[in-house]
């Protein structure tokens, strides 16, 4: 009996600390996706790595862009027409993987991005992001 409490008790533990890691990483994906909405640059560099960079395609050719660059076109009270959301986290001890969905209907797209991240000094940080578009009709 006494060692099924002890197992329950470790499972409760792992289980607290899984949802623990799940809210931080929740945490960290909504400063990006409501920092870039609203026009606060200061999230942004809460939630991104001070390195990281941005990977896409464009003409069947690997893009990269500036993570500074990125942040740097994000204006203070500037907000912009996007509605995201968290469509999954899957994550093993420090590091995770994201995927989010932004809608953008003044362009009429719906992009998906991909983002790593890495748990770094008891935070989460964003240290890449890879992303596509789709075009939606009206």
């Amino acid at each position: 009996m006494r060692k099924i409490i002890i197992l329950a008790i470790v499972l409760m533990s792992v289980s607290v600390n899984a949802q623990s890691e799940f809210t931080a990483i929740n945490r960290v994906l909504y400063d990006y996706i409501e920092g870039t909405a609203n026009g606060e640059p200061e999230r942004l560099k809460n939630a991104f790595d001070e390195n990281f960079n941005l990977y896409f395609v464009a003409n069947d050719t690997l893009r990269t862009w500036s993570g500074k660059q990125y942040v740097s076109g994000v204006k203070k009270g500037r907000k912009s027409n996007r509605i995201g959301k968290v469509l999954s986290i899957d994550f093993e001890g420090n590091a995770a993987v994201a995927k989010i969905e932004i809608l953008m209907p003044a362009r009429k797209r719906i992009y998906t991005d991909y983002l790593m991240l890495l748990k770094i000094k008891d935070q989460w940080k964003i240290i890449h992001k890879s992303f596509t578009f789709k075009n939606y009709p009206e």
